[in-house]
């Protein structure tokens, strides 16, 4: 599936598979099928941003999973992560 990106408020750092840029309010990242990417923010400030998959994904667990990262031991983690097919850079 390819993802797309848009910043609807604050900043964050995007990945576009070679380097990291700031991106504000308005700012858009595609990531073709099977393309490297990721996001963060930095700011300490709050932001938001719309995502898009194309075509639609099952991605709810994913996103409702990751909360509870933090409680999870090290392989539970890498489980999570795999089975998600999801990794950090």
């Amino acid at each position: 599936m390819s993802e797309s990106f848009f910043i609807l408020s604050g900043t964050m750092r995007l990945f576009d598979g070679r380097r990291w840029v700031d991106a504000t309010s308005g700012d858009h990242l595609y990531v073709p099928v099977g393309g490297l990417h990721a996001f963060r923010n930095e700011s300490g400030e709050p932001a938001s941003m719309l995502m898009l998959f194309a075509p639609g994904a099952p991605r709810e667990e994913y996103f409702e999973g990751i909360t509870e990262l933090a409680g999870l031991g090290e392989e539970e983690r890498a489980e999570f992560f795999l089975r998600h097919d999801s990794f950090f850079v």
